[in-house]
């Protein structure tokens, strides 16, 4: 099924400016450098977080890995012991 990402699709470059001129009626000009700026840092906080999270789970495959010990061989199959002439 494919639904549009908004009620009429993503929006667009007029959709978009529409929405910049009403963000900037709403907050103010003064207000949208220090929304840009707490967005930027909040990206970057995020982005910091995604590469830790990806280098620890990328350090826990390397010592699974790591850890795994190969598989022990198997035993040797007993050959039945034919008696010798004296033997017998």
């Amino acid at each position: 099924m494919n639904q549009p990402f908004f009620a009429f699709g993503i929006p667009s470059g007029p959709d978009m400016f529409v929405i910049a001129i009403l963000v900037l009626i709403l907050f103010g000009a003064k207000k949208l450098p220090l929304f840009a700026r707490s967005l930027g840092r909040s990206m970057g906080e995020f982005r910091k977080a995604k590469e830790e999270f990806e280098s620890e789970l990328n350090r826990s495959a390397d010592e699974t890995v790591a850890e795994t010990k190969p598989a022990p061989k198997p035993l040797e199959q007993a050959q039945p012991r034919v008696p010798t002439a004296h033997e017998v």
